[in-house]
């Protein structure tokens, strides 16, 4: 996948009162910390005087300026006050994720002077912003090289990050219609468009599976090579007598890649059976899978598990793919360990112990391959559902780790949560399902703290 940070707008703020070389030697430090902590950003260094944010005049020349660059956030430190209509101003003007922290005043000097006064300028300011009524993140007063700094500045990028997909929209992909007897994934279309700035692109089955073919006899060579290479990398079963519905979902998988890329999707909600499987003589997961480490892929249609999978990588900066899983069994000896099981999971999610295999349905016996079987590496995760009823929406975030426990087909892993009863009450009462976005790391807080700037939508912290 193609690594995503947002672009920071470094606004340093300081004030006529107070020291202004320290106030300059603080946006000093603070820039050298955003470099080693890998943030981009821009700054007003050579557009204001000391690259500082002093009075109400210099609003509109940060704000232009930061317009030009395309920004995607705003960090407002306070050096050594707090010119607090200013900060108001410019992030009213800018209307984007919005983060404030100042460093920590050191002591008075030996006459009881003091350099700044950084703690009163936060207030004065947060009272501006809560005043025009503007969300904002706040990191605790400390110094630049206080671990807290750190943590709460990664989680806002991150955050970031994730309130960018729904400013500049999302565009996901609906191949086939809903599966008629899954009405847990009947969605709102109008509703997200309105609401969240996604739109839904209609692609009919029909002509994906026709262009699909035509694809895999215009390059049957190729593909018949790279089915061989298939079979020294994974166990292929079930396509020994014929070998044409492994070359179809190849050539699916291929056709996939190329619409998304031709209709500018952001990710891909996939009916998966039973017209593709009928007419391709092979189920689509091992396709799901491959595509899945581009796009984010909702299997069953699942428009709000696409969206949840999308707001997930994006809390991982876009570093690796997602897996819309379900919550499928308890686990037999763990209170508050749980099964994450679904079809297909990107192949790069394969633990280094295991093989992955393509075969049959173990639930529903059929002489049909193209499934796929392979237990998920270890780590922590991240889980999250995007879900919505009568127009209330909400995110439900957690973390938890993987865990021993019993081998089961497709591709699984077990998690152990802090209390999984709390988990299960929680996600019952709505108004989530079973299918969840998985991603390695531990993202939930800057998950959460996106809700701030997505309206409309609220987080809901599972445990």
């Amino acid at each position: 996948m193609t690594p995503k940070k947002p672009l920071v707008a470094l606004c340093p703020i300081g004030k006529f009162v107070f020291s202004n070389a320290d106030a300059v030697r603080h946006k000093a430090l603070i820039q050298q910390k955003l470099r080693a902590c890998g943030v981009e950003f821009v700054d007003l260094d050579g557009v204001l005087e000391d690259g500082l944010v002093k009075d109400q005049k210099h609003v509109e020349v940060a704000v232009d300026f930061f317009k030009s660059k395309n920004v995607d956030a705003l960090f407002m430190p306070h050096c050594n006050f707090g010119t607090e209509g200013a900060v108001g101003m410019i992030a009213k003007h800018l209307n984007l994720p919005t983060l404030i922290w100042g460093p920590r005043d050191g002591a008075p000097l030996a006459d009881g002077s003091r350099l700044r006064d950084s703690l009163c300028g936060l207030f004065a300011s947060t009272k501006v912003l809560h005043k025009l009524n503007i969300p904002f993140t706040y990191i605790e007063n400390c110094s630049v090289d206080d671990a807290k700094f750190v943590e709460g500045l990664d989680t806002f990028v991150r955050a970031a990050a994730v309130a960018k997909l729904f400013r500049k929209g999302m565009k996901i992909g609906q191949v086939g219609l809903r599966i008629d007897f899954f009405w847990s994934t009947i969605i709102n279309e109008s509703e997200l468009l309105e609401k969240f700035n996604v739109q839904v692109v209609p692609i009919d089955l029909v002509e994906f599976i026709n262009a699909a073919k035509s694809r895999s006899k215009a390059n049957r060579a190729a593909y018949q090579k790279e089915a061989m290479r298939l079979r020294e990398k994974f166990v292929v079963e079930g396509f020994d007598k014929n070998e044409e519905p492994l070359l179809n979902i190849l050539a699916a998988r291929d056709e996939m890649l190329e619409t998304a890329a031709a209709r500018g999707l952001d990710g891909i909600a996939f009916q998966p059976f039973p017209s593709f499987m009928n007419s391709m003589e092979a189920y689509g997961n091992f396709m799901a899978s491959e595509v899945s480490e581009s796009y984010a892929f909702g299997n069953e249609t699942d428009i709000h598990g696409t969206i949840s999978c999308l707001m997930t990588q994006a809390a991982d900066l876009n570093m690796n793919p997602s897996f819309l899983a379900e919550f499928t069994n308890r686990h037999p000896e763990n209170d508050n360990g749980v099964l994450l099981w679904h079809g297909s999971a990107p192949f790069s999610m394969l633990h280094p112990d295991e093989q992955a295999r393509i075969g049959h349905h173990w639930i529903f016996p059929s002489p049909v391959s193209g499934m796929v079987h392979m237990r998920l590496k270890d780590g922590p995760v991240t889980m999250a559902r995007f879900d919505g009823d009568r127009g209330e929406y909400k995110l439900a975030v957690g973390e938890g780790h993987s865990t021993d426990g019993p081998k089961t087909q497709n591709s699984y892993l077990w998690a152990e949560v802090n209390d999984w009863p709390a988990w299960e009450r929680t996600l019952m009462e709505g108004p989530f399902i079973h299918h969840v976005a998985m991603s390695y790391g531990h993202y939930s807080k800057a998950l959460i703290e996106a809700c701030k700037y997505i309206p409309g939508l609220d987080p809901v912290v599972l445990g």
